[in-house]
């Protein structure tokens, strides 16, 4: 049986022109060599799979290529790689630098691959800083690092740095239908399109997804198997997610939301995916902007279908809720409902980016301008006001105007006058040499007074009271249970002078007031505080809002204070004598 070799060993590019989505990259080294431009220390930075170790073993036997023309010479004797990861002591920078020293037997180079050269200590860089400033000519050092920020910058300075990027959606699903058609696998364009999102810019690991669902699902590399496998949420689920969101089908939603935490998803996961998913719905409603969506072209087709149907208020509304969730997520104490309850309110936004309004009232002034009938109000099952609340409005709009009037009147300012004492009129200002004679109102003109006054006479007749206040009976007995039960009250928070005010004597009733009698003055101020809390906590309770309180000072009154139990022996004597004899029969104490 065949060994079998991983499709990132098997297909690692031999040549600068196979490595992926390095083009800049690639084309800068090809001419340094050509031109016998290159620096003695590179630094390839980058993160993990893009190419970092592959393109430095393809330079290293590229620099040895000329004037041999054996194409099965790797130059393996003349490319040394050390692992700065287990090899990071000054001890192993000094075997580098005792080999550096000998020439190579075979081509024009000998060079030198550190990977993961952050991992070296700080010793071993300022050991390894001399020779990698002044190298043999024969010496070629390259650093390969996913963490450029720690390396010290004495090193970085002795560097050329080239920065390789996160290979693109686009380039890595390309190059996995190349390795896909050679060995003869059938494939969707949206099965390779998801792979490719799921590798985050790695080929390498793209490579091993490739490999991982080749071996689920064989030579036939569906869409659906690869979600499946790699347990991802496509493009399929958010799309009839909102398909019912924007329907409202609340129930339905949540019945969906739920499916997919069975499925093992994460709540936090599919939140931020809905947000991107608006975001997507946004790019798609302008074909200038298509080009942003990096997927197949089926689904930019469903894309753009669904994105006629939302408009563009509603999907910022909706990616503003999904981001607050988003954030939210990890501090709540109810992931889930928190999660449920963004649902229900991007579901709960209508298209013009407002929340729905199930009821809403029509002011009675909208049918009066329509000459509509209170009949034909009531047949349309709308909530309408009373006409006594009708007639209250239309007061109120003749309040509104008097009082205008009378503002306007009021602006005007009379100017003080110093001239001789002479009959004028009212209306009229007294004229000097240099100025003509001008009119102007008093602010205290009849006219105003007539405002205020008819202003002041439809305010008596608005201020009739449309709600009834209730005014139910009660007796002595009930306002007593109500009055000692807001002292417990008071002594419950911890005012207890307020309760020893309230139960240093029984109020009495007369009528719907409240006689109250305190010892002295000061007392009774303290009491006069609390009054109006008093006052509308027993209206609340006994249902009667004509209830007053009155306060009166009474200095003979005897203040009540706690029984003693002498007190309460010499009580009970007085009830039944006999207890005396029996006290004295048994000799007891109190």
């Amino acid at each position: 049986m065949e060994q079998f070799v991983v499709s990132a060993r098997k297909y690692r590019p031999q040549t600068f022109k196979d490595v992926v989505g390095q083009q800049a990259i690639t084309n800068t080294l090809l001419n340094a060599i050509e031109n016998n431009h290159l620096a003695s220390a590179l630094l390839f930075t980058g993160p993990r799979g893009v190419g970092k170790t592959t393109c430095a073993r393809i330079l290293a036997r590229k620099i040895n290529q000329p004037g041999y023309d054996d194409p099965f010479e790797d130059f393996a004797f003349n490319v040394f790689e050390l692992d700065a990861a287990s090899n990071n002591s000054v001890d192993d920078i000094r075997n580098l630098i005792d080999q550096v020293r000998i020439p190579p037997q075979t081509g024009q180079y000998k060079v030198y691959i550190i990977d993961e050269v952050h991992m070296l200590s700080s010793a071993a860089f300022n050991a390894f800083l001399k020779t990698l400033e002044e190298p043999p000519k024969h010496a070629i050092f390259i650093l390969a690092t996913t963490e450029k920020h720690k390396i010290i910058p004495t090193i970085l300075s002795r560097c050329q740095i080239f920065d390789f990027k996160r290979i693109t959606v686009k380039d890595a699903k390309e190059h996995l239908a190349e390795v896909a058609t050679s060995q003869g696998v059938v494939f969707e364009d949206d099965a390779l399109h998801i792979i490719a999102q799921k590798a985050d810019g790695a080929m390498r690991d793209a490579l091993s997804i490739f490999d991982r669902v080749v071996s689920f699902c064989g030579n036939n590399l569906t869409r659906q198997a690869v979600t499946e496998n790699l347990n991802v949420l496509d493009y399929e689920t958010y799309i009839n997610m909102t398909d019912l969101i924007l329907e409202h089908k609340i129930p339905e939603v949540l019945l969906a939301y739920n499916d997919i935490l069975s499925k093992g998803f994460d709540g936090h996961h599919f939140i931020a995916g809905l947000a991107s998913h608006f975001r997507d719905l946004l790019v798609a409603k302008n074909p200038a902007t298509l080009s942003l969506l990096e997927m197949g072209e089926a689904a930019q087709q469903l894309y753009g279908q669904q994105s006629q149907k939302a408009s563009q208020e509603f999907l910022l509304k909706g990616i503003d809720l999904a981001n607050d969730c988003d954030l939210k997520y990890k501090v709540s104490q109810n992931q889930r409902l928190l999660v449920e309850l963004t649902l229900m309110q991007i579901s709960s936004i209508t298209f013009d980016g407002e929340k729905k309004k199930a009821d809403f009232i029509i002011p009675p002034t909208y049918y009066r301008r329509n000459d509509y009938s209170i009949a034909e109000v009531q047949s349309t099952k709308l909530e309408v006001r009373s006409v006594e609340t009708t007639e209250i409005i239309e007061k109120a709009e003749s309040i509104t105007q008097n009082a205008e009037i009378v503002q306007k009147a009021e602006e005007v300012v009379v100017q003080p006058t110093t001239y001789n004492r002479q009959p004028t009129t009212d209306n009229v200002e007294p004229t000097t040499p240099n100025s003509q004679p001008t009119t102007k109102v008093s602010a205290l003109s009849l006219a105003s007074i007539r405002a205020k006054k008819e202003m002041a006479e439809a305010q008596k007749s608005v201020v009739k009271e449309t709600v009834h206040l209730p005014s139910e009976p009660f007796t002595e007995t009930e306002m007593l249970e109500q009055w000692l039960k807001y002292a417990q009250r008071m002594e419950d928070k911890g005012y207890r002078i307020v309760a020893s005010l309230l139960t240093i004597n029984d109020p009495i009733l007369e009528g719907t007031t409240i006689i109250h009698e305190l010892p002295n003055e000061s007392s009774k101020i303290d009491f006069e505080k609390e009054k109006p809390e008093l006052l509308g906590y027993l209206r609340g309770k006994l249902h009667n809002h004509d209830i007053q309180i009155n306060v009166k000072v009474n200095e003979t009154l005897v203040v009540k204070r706690a029984f003693t139990n002498q007190d309460k022996y010499n009580r009970l004597v007085e009830i039944n004598p006999n207890l005396e004899v029996l006290k004295k029969m048994f000799d007891l104490d109190v």
